[in-house]
């Protein structure tokens, strides 16, 4: 059981995350005021509402499958775990709260982009820390072959 749903919520939250990244660079660009409102909205709800107990069940399945394993790669993935959480509650989560607010206000001033700066890097760092633990976890699941250096010319 633990492997399925570390298999699920291992998928789910990235996708939820770079969801959240391309509609908001997606609206921004072509979309109205009224749009962007719309999205951060749906972004803090229901958007939090999957993304948090999603990102929860797989750092917590995610404990309880490494407990039967050690390794670099188990301990690597378990370097970037506190580094996603802290993250996405300590940047991502208010940064979503106070955008929400914000463009729901029509306050689209400086202060407003430059949160959306943070949250677009904040998002960005995730997403790679994310999906470098989804790769870890396929060459742990035998899914994935380690990658072999390309023979040079010649040889």
């Amino acid at each position: 059981m633990p492997k399925r749903a570390h298999l699920a919520a291992g998928i789910l939250a990235p996708l939820c995350i770079a969801t959240f990244f391309v509609s908001t660079i997606v609206v921004e660009l072509f979309g109205s005021p009224q749009s962007v409102a719309q999205l951060k909205s749906l972004i803090v709800t229901p958007g939090l509402w999957i993304l948090i107990p999603t990102l929860m069940a797989a750092g917590g399945s995610g404990m309880v499958l490494s407990r039967a394993r050690s390794g670099r790669l188990v301990d690597t993935k378990k370097k970037r775990m506190p580094f996603i959480a802290a993250n996405g509650l300590l940047v991502l989560v208010p940064c979503a709260i106070f955008l929400a607010r914000w463009s729901a206000a029509g306050s689209f001033d400086a202060a407003f982009y430059a949160v959306q700066a943070v949250e677009l890097v904040a998002g960005a760092v995730n997403l790679t820390l994310m999906g470098l633990n989804v790769r870890d976890g396929l060459k742990l699941s035998g899914r994935s072959r380690p990658t072999r250096p390309a023979a040079a010319p010649g040889t």
